[in-house]
């Protein structure tokens, strides 16, 4: 059973359409549908989050009913989503908590519209972000000590995100993840964001942000090295190269005037060149071994 609300708010946007590659066909087969069916549960419920036309009880309320889907009892409860996922993880073995904890951020998205330090920042990419790689992570069976990686390149990209939109995400939402006191201590105040071009004091913060990034992004870099399956490993260093670049595309660019995001084509040549990186570094490997 659906919630026609549910529907009535989707977006319309799918997977081809995100920043970053989402179950490309470089991922196996057999993990591709499980990884979609995460896709659709966020998707959903990024939806009803971001909806600028709708009360926050009124979202919490449907979350709730996306929650109720993962949960099961009544036969029918819930949103397809979540039961499709939910299906998902029963039959894998994967724990239902990455999908609880990515409904915990929609949930303070809701509720919260401002962040005062980069600790809170990165508290809220630990569920908005860090769980949606961890469950591709399980999907593919790979150790779980590989996480950290995950989570410093999960949230670089959930950073990237914020930083793309901010002027949208104020101006719509009235969400602003920028910290605070760093606007303050720059002198700059929180209506900026809904001008057409950043200030050089807003440009300097933005790009401070980028900086402690692009450390994220550092830590991360190993992570495709690491991986055993070979075909989510390029994915993976596809996804660390184009984050990389985007950060250097914001250093350069005015996320308030536009342009901070891939043309089809760069993305396109970026993406091919960290893939023939990836699986000559992992054959040069193998060649030794």
């Amino acid at each position: 059973m659906s919630d026609p609300t549910i529907s009535a708010l989707q977006s319309g946007k799918d997977h081809t359409q995100e920043n970053f590659p989402v179950a490309s066909f470089l991922v196996r087969p057999d993990a591709r549908g499980p990884v979609m069916a995460y896709y659709r549960f966020a998707r959903a419920a990024d939806d009803i989050a971001d909806n600028p036309d709708v009360g926050s009880e009124e979202k919490l309320r449907l979350l709730d009913w996306m929650r109720g889907g993962l949960e099961g009892g009544e036969a029918g409860a819930g949103a397809e989503e979540a039961q499709e996922l939910a299906r998902v993880c029963r039959a894998r073995g994967i724990t239902l908590a990455h999908a609880h904890e990515l409904l915990d951020a929609f949930e303070q998205d809701c509720l919260k519209n401002r962040y005062q330090s980069w600790d809170e920042l990165m508290a809220y990419c630990r569920n908005s972000a860090m769980p949606v790689g961890r469950y591709v992570l399980d999907v593919h069976g790979e150790d779980r000590q590989l996480w950290p990686m995950n989570d410093a390149l999960c949230a670089a990209l959930q950073i990237i995100n914020h930083l793309q939109d901010c002027g949208k995400d104020y101006r719509a939402i009235d969400r602003v993840y920028i910290p605070l006191p760093l606007l303050d201590e720059a002198g700059v105040a929180v209506e900026a964001l809904g001008g057409a071009r950043s200030s050089p004091a807003l440009q300097g913060v933005i790009h401070a942000l980028v900086r402690r990034t692009q450390g994220l992004l550092r830590a991360s870099a190993p992570f495709a090295d690491a991986i055993r399956d070979t075909r989510l490993a390029l994915e993976v260093a596809i996804i660390q190269r184009l984050a990389e670049d985007l950060c250097e595309v914001l250093l350069a660019g005015d996320p308030l005037a536009g342009g901070v995001h891939h043309g089809k084509l760069r993305a396109a040549r970026l993406a091919l060149g960290a893939a023939l990186r990836q699986g000559t570094r992992r054959c040069f490997i193998r060649t030794r071994s």
